[in-house]
């Protein structure tokens, strides 16, 4: 086994969810231990009730690990996982349509300095704009893929598989 890839779905979403099953099939592939955990539990009250226990339930998942994971993230599952890796060792960052802040919740999106991240986003998301994530990106000097495509970022699954296959590689 190469390590573990804990894999992380948005609001409205689950385990199942298309963008985290592909990714977690890829890694499998390839020799990554997966691991998806349901948060849908979390979202009942709502986007900014949601993100504390998300990443305390995150925390607990890495903490499980023997050395240190891979975060994948969408949406609500990648702000939870940046959040996470402020407080737990993780090797890298994979972070899809990602807020750059949940409004409520007393939290913008931060991540611990030195963690290898790409951050993946459509030109066209609606729930998260764009800006937002370029100057995010460009604050802290992080490599982001823009995509034309929307928040669920579905019609850009082999470009976006590519990436992660890249991103597992230079790991492995």
């Amino acid at each position: 086994m190469r390590g573990h890839i804990i894999l992380s779905h948005g609001s409205g979403s689950g385990p199942e969810a298309s963008k985290i099953s592909a990714l977690a099939a890829r890694a499998e592939a390839q020799g990554w231990r997966t691991q998806r955990p349901d948060f849908r539990a979390h979202d009942d009250g709502g986007y900014a009730h949601a993100v504390a226990p998300r990443v305390a339930q995150l925390r607990t998942a890495i903490a499980a690990c023997a050395t240190p994971p891979v975060l994948v993230g969408s949406s609500m599952g990648a702000f939870a996982s940046a959040l996470a890796s402020l407080a737990a060792p993780v090797a890298a960052l994979f972070l899809l349509a990602t807020p750059p802040a949940v409004p409520g919740s007393g939290q913008a999106l931060a991540l611990r300095a030195g963690v290898p991240t790409l951050l993946v986003h459509g030109w066209r998301d609606e729930l998260c704009p764009v800006d937002a994530v370029q100057a995010f990106a460009a604050s802290h000097r992080l490599p982001l893929l823009l995509l034309d495509d929307d928040h669920r970022l579905l019609a850009s699954m082999e470009m976006i598989t590519a990436q992660f296959d890249t991103l597992l590689g230079a790991l492995a």
